[in-house]
């Protein structure tokens, strides 16, 4: 072999591994876990028995938006806290804010009430119900905690 065909075996095999690293390394981060393993089980992201917020952090009649969890917490009235998934059922982006009694999706406008999850206003001004309500994430409040049961 010449010294220039040894390079170009080597580059072969150079972006060959690099290309490997780019489906193995995404593949080993899903696989990966961030305490004792344990979920849910509603594919939402949230964990088992973590800290949330605090419940002075979640206005009443609104709500706070956790996107490392992929949960919203709302106060629909005073005393009163609720939690639901973070990620749309229409597309699976996460909402992006909460505002006038919804939980508001930043892709097409879907819009969630803040005491059930149940769909108000469906993907681009739709109409009530045409997509899936979010799904309720369970959650219990210790003082000021706000904790996944």
């Amino acid at each position: 072999m010449t010294d220039g065909s040894t390079r170009s075996l080597g580059r072969r095999h150079a972006i060959a591994g690099a290309a490997g690293l780019g489906v193995v390394a995404p593949a080993l981060v899903a696989c990966g876990s961030d305490g004792d393993g344990a979920g849910d089980g509603a594919g939402n992201g949230a964990g088992d028995g973590g800290d949330l917020t605090t419940a002075a952090d979640v206005p009443v009649g609104g709500g706070t938006i956790l996107p490392d969890q992929k949960v919203v917490v709302t106060q629909p009235t005073a005393g009163d806290f609720k939690a639901f998934t973070a990620v749309c059922t229409h597309q699976g982006c996460l909402v992006g804010q909460v505002t006038d009694g919804t939980i508001q999706c930043p892709c097409h406008g879907s819009q969630f009430s803040i005491e059930d999850g149940s769909n108000v206003v469906g993907p681009s001004g739709s109409e009530a119900g045409s997509v899936s309500d979010l799904a309720a994430v369970d959650i219990t409040v210790e003082g000021d905690a706000i904790r996944l049961s």
